[in-house]
C-alpha cells in the first residue's frame, strides 16, 4: 500500500533512503524493507525520521534496533511536528528549463525560466523578465513522473550570485490531490538521487 512507503531522513533532515513498512504501522516496532538506499549508510545513524509519502500520514522518529539484509527494525514514536509542513518544506536543488504563462499581471504569451530548487510547496526559478509579487502564473514542471502544468504565485525575489537573471520564489496554489502526490514523489526521488555518493571502501 502506498501509505506504507516512507522517506527516511537523518537527524539533520537530509533524506538518506526510502523504505516500505512490512506488517503494518500499528505497533511500537516497525519492520522496514529498504527499497532505495544503502543499509550501511542507514546503520551509520542511530536515529531516523520517517516521513510518509502520503499527505495524510503522520511523521515518526525511529531508533534502529537491528537489521538483516535489506530489512531494518525500528522502535518508533510519533513526532508532534506538522508532517504536512515537513513534506512541503522538503526542498531539492534541481535545474531544468521551463516555461511560464501569465494568469494575472500585465504581460501575455510565455517566458522562459530555469529552475533553481523545487519542493512540494513551491519552486524558485531564474528569469530575465520582471515579475510582480502576488502575480499568478502557470509553470511547466517536467521532472515529475508525468509533466505537470501547475499554478503558482510569486512570493518575492531571493538573493543570488547570478548577475544576469533574477531568482524568484513562488508557492504552488490550487493543487489537486493527484498533483500533490506526483510532486511529492518527484521531490523525494530527486532528493535521494542527488545525495552525495559514499566514498572509500565499499562505496
Amino acid at each position: 500500500m502506498e501509505q506504507s512507503l516512507y522517506l527516511m531522513l537523518d537527524s539533520k533532515g537530509t533524506p538518506i533512503a526510502r523504505g516500505r513498512v512490512q506488517g503494518g504501522t500499528g505497533g511500537q516496532y516497525w519492520q522496514i524493507q529498504v527499497e532505495d538506499g544503502r543499509i550501511d549508510e542507514i546503520l551509520a545513524h542511530k536515529r531516523l525520521k520517517l516521513l510518509s509519502i502520503m499527505d495524510t500520514g503522520p511523521s515518526y522518529e525511529g531508533i534502529i534496533v537491528r537489521s538483516r539484509n535489506d530489512m531494518i527494525q525500528l522502535e518508533v514514536t510519533k513526532i508532534n511536528t506538522d508532517a504536512h509542513d515537513m513534506r512541503k518544506n522538503l526542498r531539492v536543488v534541481v535545474h531544468f528549463k521551463s516555461l511560464i504563462y501569465p494568469l494575472s499581471g500585465g504581460w501575455a504569451g510565455r517566458r522562459e525560466v530555469e529552475s533553481n530548487d523545487l519542493s512540494a510547496g513551491g519552486i524558485a526559478f531564474f528569469t530575465d523578465h520582471s515579475l510582480q509579487v502576488k502575480e499568478q502564473l502557470e509553470i511547466i514542471v517536467p521532472v515529475t513522473s508525468q509533466p505537470l502544468v501547475l499554478c503558482c504565485q510569486v512570493l518575492g525575489i531571493r538573493p543570488t550570485e547570478r548577475a544576469s537573471s533574477v531568482l524568484y520564489a513562488a508557492k504552488f496554489v490550487d493543487l489537486c490531490n493527484d498533483e500533490e502526490t506526483i510532486l511529492r514523489e518527484a521531490v523525494f526521488n530527486l532528493q535521494l538521487r542527488g545525495r552525495p555518493k559514499p566514498t572509500g571502501p565499499g562505496a
